[in-house]
């Protein structure tokens, strides 16, 4: 299975600087790197780096190129976009497909992703380049699918083919996992506090602390947030004694 390393998005004839960052965006927040221009009509451009938004590295980094067979040279597989279906004696796939299709490669094929321009998109002599012609599935009545957004959705095929698995560590705390002992010091301190501020009757309790415990069983507390419900309830029993003086 060739790597991420070895797949190159190749954007044709690009008329929309800003496109063309946008586009660097959606790769590098998949991890792809690896950008070739065919032509673009405005390049290098501040606009184009305005909508990288921290992607200025893959535009740095990114070939131009004054015809596609020159970005394509070194690849063994090309796959072209296109929102056309045409007559050509060439696979439609969808990028899912394309993704499995890339997977039986060797680890140094060189892949190439080429996507057409805003309105016309790929030619067919474009096309005959390509191995494979992918199609993105979408709405009939309305399939114009902007070139980023084309872009975003090949690379997360990708993305979720070769590294799927998602850094926790990147969206908060680790949680900290509880034991059967502090879910039943949770559940003690719960029957004090509820009898405290009179909102559970000792002597007709009926079925109150048996719901606490299936509601807390069904949220899956960490350590923090047991930590949390305790706080609550000893900030409600020292309120509730405050009155009471």
């Amino acid at each position: 299975m060739t790597s991420l390393d070895n797949i190159r998005f190749v954007l044709v004839g690009t008329t929309h600087p800003g496109n063309i960052g946008a586009a660097a965006r959606a790769m590098k927040t998949m991890g792809l790197k690896n950008l070739h221009l065919v032509s673009p009509k405005i390049y290098p451009s501040a606009e184009a780096t305005a909508r990288a938004s921290g992607a200025d590295d893959i535009l740095h980094q990114a070939t131009v190129h004054d015809s596609l067979q020159s970005a394509l040279a070194d690849c063994h597989y090309a796959f072209g976009l296109s929102a056309r279906l045409r007559h050509l004696p060439v696979p439609v796939i969808n990028p899912r497909e394309a993704v499995e299709q890339l997977e039986k490669f060797d680890d140094d094929t060189q892949i190439a992703i080429v996507f057409g321009r805003e309105h016309s998109g790929l030619s067919n002599e474009e096309l005959d380049c390509c191995q494979f012609l992918v199609n993105i599935p979408a709405n009939p009545d309305y399939s114009s699918l902007n070139l980023a957004a084309a872009v975003q959705v090949v690379a997360y095929e990708l993305r979720m083919s070769f590294k799927p698995e998602i850094d926790f560590g990147r969206i908060g705390e680790q949680r900290e996992a509880i034991t059967a002992e502090d879910l039943s010091h949770l559940y003690d301190h719960f029957e004090r506090s509820l009898t405290t501020i009179g909102f559970l009757d000792p002597d007709n309790p009926r079925y109150l602390m048996r719901r606490i415990r299936r509601l807390f069983n069904r949220a899956d507390l960490d350590r923090n947030e047991v930590q949390i419900m305790h706080g609550i309830l000893r900030a409600a029993e020292t309120k509730a004694r405050n009155n009471n003086e």
